[in-house]
């Protein structure tokens, strides 16, 4: 990674439809220079991908939160299960599995407090390995899209 290779990652998160000649002419390259060097941060993993940002509440959902959970067990087929099923739920937007009090953060987003409150009973209370549910509302919520701004080059 090279302050070019930095250059392309932020353009591209800030606009990942941009063309390989504008994103060329962006970070001051050739397009077919540009072209390779997007190539191999694919080809390493750094470039994962392409999504569209959707805003939820256009689509009517008007309400997100934060469920932390904790398992009664932390044998590995415990852990395993309960995220297989958390990710088979729609409203589920990420889950983090994290050290401390509880062991997963899930964001999740419903469309009002009756949904939310079905998707807690439902989805998360009747699963054997939940020990303790915890919920706690979004009142904003802001994705910064591109990376820290700090140099990825190594010293």
């Amino acid at each position: 990674m090279d302050r070019i290779d930095n250059a392309i990652l932020t353009c591209l998160q800030n606009d990942g439809r941009m063309s390989n000649k504008e994103l060329a002419a962006a970070v001051g390259l050739a397009p077919s220079s540009c072209l390779e060097r997007v190539r191999k941060l694919q080809e390493k993993g750094v470039l994962k991908g392409y999504r569209a940002l959707v805003d939820v509440r256009a689509l009517g959902i008007g309400l997100q939160a934060f469920v932390s959970v904790r398992l009664a067990q932390h044998a590995r087929t415990s852990v395993d299960d309960f995220r297989e099923h958390i990710l088979t739920l729609p409203e589920v937007i990420a889950l983090y599995h994290v050290a401390g009090q509880e062991d997963f953060l899930i964001h999740v987003a419903v469309r009002d407090a009756d949904h939310l409150r079905n998707l807690t009973l439902d989805g998360f209370t009747t699963r054997a390995e939940v020990a303790r549910l915890n919920t706690a509302l979004i009142y904003e919520y802001i994705r910064h899209p591109t990376l820290p701004n700090y140099s990825l080059e190594e010293d």
